[in-house]
């Protein structure tokens, strides 16, 4: 009844028939904004007659182009779109028309404005808007407007397009002319730059093979010849080959200043180290001198010995300082042994002549010979060193003699004569101070040899001394210079504030060093005075400097000291269990700490030297010991790698486990002797690598178990998904797949087990509600079922409450009921016999109703909310003991529905149709 009453009171235009909507359209009035809407839902109704007749009514593009966008696919709203905006009906004006078309995104819609366009301009808009090059091409080709062909023709850029083009376009031999050219102008350029991108890649591959390459002397050449040919091609690189050039480049340039900078500091070491070989030669030709120059004198006296421990003092300083820097060269290094053994072996016959010299002055003024003679044969004097004056005294006074004598004149003779020989070597090599001494000495002993021994020897004597005062001439004349000039620079040193305290005394101690090598060459006072006068003033500007130099070496000798100490109570009580790791690093930060602290006083400086030296080969025992001791320990663990590979009774894990605990003691151990080290570990390594094997093995087999579950279960997955439940009583099969899921529990995590777990979820989820659903479906279908009773309570109830004729409603035995609906129909008719209050009976229908909105998930009214939260308390306290599903409380509704009355007519007019709708959405099923 009410279906019929909105079907007759609704409009024309919403008549279910479509013709009458179609007749209704003539009448709707599109200037008048209800009508207007009204038009508008029409071009959108489902009959195509319908769309057809409401779109011949619409002549404003924008309200078409609003209504393409709610339909797309409309064919009809496309023609008439593009009826209007073509010119062809509407008569709109050529400017709204060009308007709207800038505006259009539709490629259809603007592909047949621009074929059946009125005009020109028109067609020209509709092609410029045109994105999609098919488009372009159709145009070019089908156009009925030349310059619209030639605009379309001319917005196709690539090559196929252009081909097609050629191909197609028969109708305008111009666009056909011009898209060839086009297309072979596009091939010469893409040959081009395909054969200038594979020259820049063939460049690029050996500059980048050149820039891996190592360095050889061509490596520069062949770098700048590739640079110049990468520069010299005409196109640009893209931004990738830029990239890679660069990157080649760098590397290119980076091997040859690594190459240049190694080759400086080789070209500065060999110079450095020629310049030490330099010093140590001059120095050790000095102290050669000095020794040699001891046994051709007539006596030997303290001075001598004193002037030669000051020399050895300043070769020994200076041989550490250089040592220290550069390895010393083994000649030399011979050499060195041999002058300090020569010096020891002086050294100590002078040590024994001062202890006896007491005891022969006494056994001389006593004139006790056999005492003299013990003292003087303790001395050990040896033959080859001139006596001292005393100890000539006591060979006197043991000769017989009163005057020192000199010895057998023959051996005198024959040793002038060797002496002779040594002047001669000294004046060709240069040497000029030993020569000097040399001839003096010879010149004191010639006038004490006999004249006729010495007959021979004159000649020769005076020729080398005529050499001698040649070469003292000509350092004179050279030396002349050069004192002038060293007085000169040392003037301006001294007077110079601009440099630092350590280059003024590198300077000055330069010029004193050539001020001496001049020895006596030119000497006068006046220069003597000038130049130390102000290498006095330079001492005095020194003094504060030299200070705290001397502060700081005493600092730098307390500190090598102290490490001296440290290290030597390490060596005394070494831990049993010593890293030799951590002894190497003491070794290497004891080195660095020693070279840091430099210089030291010289007087220490090789006694401290010394000790650090015994320090360091102990030291370096103690690691050594250590190692041994680790390579040992090692070798024990690769006997327990071993036995643990060969051991079955462990799993793989367990023993993966065991070889991580053998490889944690392997590196907290340290490391072996080298050459040892790397034997171990390969040999640990490999038995390791077949225990980690294993494991792997294993964890492969557990990995294809994993996959195995996975794929039953998207197996599983796939099932359930693909079926549907079409009643509820099929809850079992989803049941069993849940137990199913269960028994491949737990999963491999992984993003796939995740995502087959919220898949499964949401699966699991569906058909739960769909079986919930389905479960309602019949609930609903079963209160329809008995509908005829329910029609036969309300007729009851009318004519209870019109005619007050109460009486029970017999019961069908066809209907097949359950027991519920059985005593709800019996609670009806009791409550006939018994009616309730009207009011009552609205309250309760009321109740129903929004009782069943909300198991519809149906909109409540504002004047209902309160029964909507009474009815939620109600649900939740009843919930309390076990959750009623929605099937159970949809059965217990309608049961009370229909247990409720006397209904009247009216009561029962004003809620039917919402309860209609209600049990309508309840039937309706999700999507599968």
């Amino acid at each position: 009844m009410h279906a019929f009453l909105r079907r007759f009171l609704a409009p024309r235009w919403q008549h279910p028939d479509a013709e009458v909507r179609c007749q209704a359209v003539s009448r709707l009035d599109p200037a008048r904004p209800e009508q207007r809407q009204a038009l508008e839902t029409l071009c959108l109704d489902s009959a195509s007659s319908v769309r057809q007749a409401a779109l011949e009514r619409i002549v404003s593009p924008d309200t078409l182009i609003r209504l393409l966008e709610q339909a797309p696919d409309s064919p009809e709203i496309q023609h008439r779109l593009a009826t209007l905006l073509a010119g062809t009906e509407g008569g709109i004006d050529l400017a709204q028309r060009l308007h709207v078309v800038e505006r259009l995104d539709d490629r259809k819609l603007l592909a047949r404005i621009a074929l059946e366009g009125d005009n020109q301009q028109l067609r020209l808009a509709a092609v410029a808007r045109l994105k999609e090059e098919d488009d372009l091409i159709a145009q070019a080709c089908d156009n009925g407007i030349a310059a619209v062909r030639h605009a379309a023709a001319t917005r196709v850029t690539s090559e196929a397009g252009l081909q097609r083009l050629a191909q197609q376009a028969r109708r305008d031999r111009q666009v056909v002319r011009h898209a060839r050219e086009r297309l072979n102008r596009l091939r010469h350029d893409a040959a081009t730059l395909a054969a200038a991108h594979q020259q820049r890649e063939t460049l690029l591959s050996k500059l980048e093979a050149h820039a891996r390459a190592l360095w050889e002397p061509l490596y520069g050449g062949r770098y700048r010849h590739l640079a110049r040919e990468w520069e010299a091609l005409g196109d640009l690189p893209d931004a990738e080959q830029e990239r890679r050039f660069q990157e080649a480049s760098l590397g290119c340039r980076k091997v040859i200043s690594d190459h240049e900078a190694q080759e400086h500091a080789i070209a500065e070491s060999d110079r450095r180290r020629e310049q030490a070989a330099e010093a140590r030669e001059s120095l050790l030709e000095a102290l050669e001198d000095s020794l040699a120059s001891l046994p051709r004198g007539d006596r030997l006296t303290g001075q001598d010995i004193a002037s030669l421990r000051s020399q050895k003092v300043l070769l020994a300083n200076r041989w550490q300082a250089l040592s220290d820097l550069h390895v010393t060269d083994e000649a030399l290094r011979e050499r060195y042994d041999a002058v300090l053994a020569d010096y020891d072996s002086i050294l100590h016959t002078w040590e024994r002549y001062e202890r006896h010299a007491g005891e022969i002055e006494q056994a001389l003024k006593a004139e006790d010979t056999e005492r003299l003679a013990a003292a003087v044969k303790a001395c050990q004097w040896p033959r080859e060193l001139p006596s001292t004056p005393l100890l000539s005294r006591a060979q006197s006074l043991l000769a017989g003699q009163q005057q020192p004598v000199e010895g057998d004149p023959e051996a005198r003779i024959e040793r002038f004569g060797q002496d002779l020989e040594q002047l001669e070597k000294l004046l060709d090599r240069g040497a000029f101070k030993g020569a000097s001494r040399l001839h003096q000495s010879l010149r004191h002993r010639a006038d004490t040899l006999p004249s006729v021994s010495l007959r021979p020897h004159q000649a020769r004597l005076k020729r080398l001394g005529a050499r001698l005062a040649e070469l003292r001439d000509w350092r004179g004349f050279v030396a002349g210079p050069k004192r002038e000039q060293l007085c000169k620079a040392i003037a301006q040193l001294a007077d110079t504030r601009e440099i630092t305290e350590a280059e003024l005394d590198r300077r000055h101690r330069q010029l004193v060093r050539d001020w001496k090598g001049l020895g006596d060459a030119a000497a006068s006072r006046e220069l003597s005075d000038h130049f130390r006068s102000n290498s006095d003033r330079i001492h005095e500007r020194l003094a504060p400097w030299r200070e705290r130099q001397a502060a700081e070496r005493a600092r730098n000798l307390e500190a090598r000291t102290a490490l001296c100490d440290q290290l030597e109570a390490l060596l005394d009580s070494p831990a049993t269990n010593a890293d030799p790791d951590a002894l190497r690093r003491i070794r290497d930060q004891a080195r660095e700490e020693w070279r840091r602290h430099s210089p030291v006083p010289r007087e220490q400086a090789q006694i401290i030297a010394r000790r650090f030296g015994r320090i360091r080969f102990a030291l370096q025992g103690l690691i050594d010991q250590r190692a041994k001791e680790v390579a040992d320990a090692k070798q024990g663990l690769i006997d327990e790698a071993r036995k643990l590979l060969e051991e079955q009774s462990l799993s793989p894990a367990m023993r993966a486990e065991k070889a991580k605990t053998l490889q944690q003691r392997w590196r907290e151990l340290g490391r072996a002797p080298r050459g040892e080290e790397q034997t171990l570990w390969r040999e640990f390594r490999a038995l390791c690598d077949q225990i980690f094997a294993l494991r792997e093995a294993q964890r492969d087999d557990r990995a294809q178990q994993a996959r195995e579950r996975l794929d039953a279960m998207q197996a599983l997955i796939d099932r359930l998904d693909a079926w549907q439940p079409a009643r509820s009583g099929d809850s079992p099969v989803l049941e069993s797949a849940i137990e199913q899921a269960s028994a491949l529990e737990p999963l491999p995590p992984g993003r796939r087990a995740e995502g087959m777990r919220r898949r499964w979820s949401g699966i699991v989820r569906t058909r739960r509600e769909r079986l919930s659903r389905l479960a309602m479906l019949e609930e609903v279908q079963r209160w329809q079922a008995c509908r005829p009773l329910l029609d036969a309570h309300l007729a009851a109830d009318a004519a209870c409450l019109e005619q007050g004729r109460c009486e029970d409603v017999p019961l069908d035995s066809a209907l097949d009921l359950s027991p519920a609906i059985r005593k709800a129909h019996e609670q009806r008719n009791h409550a006939r016999r018994h009616p309730a209050p009207r009011e009552t009976v609205s309250e309760r229908l009321a109740r129903l109703r929004v009782h069943l909105s909300l198991l519809a998930m149906g909109r409540i009214s504002q004047h209902d909310e309160p029964l909507r939260l009474a009815i939620q308390v109600e649900r939740l306290n009843e919930g309390l003991g076990r959750e009623l599903s929605r099937a159970e409380e949809i059965r217990i509704v309608l049961c009370n529905l229909l247990a409720t009355g006397p209904v009247s007519s009216e009561q029962w007019e004003r809620e039917a149709s919402e309860l209609d709708a209600l049990l309508t959405r309840l039937t309706r099923l999700p999507p599968p």
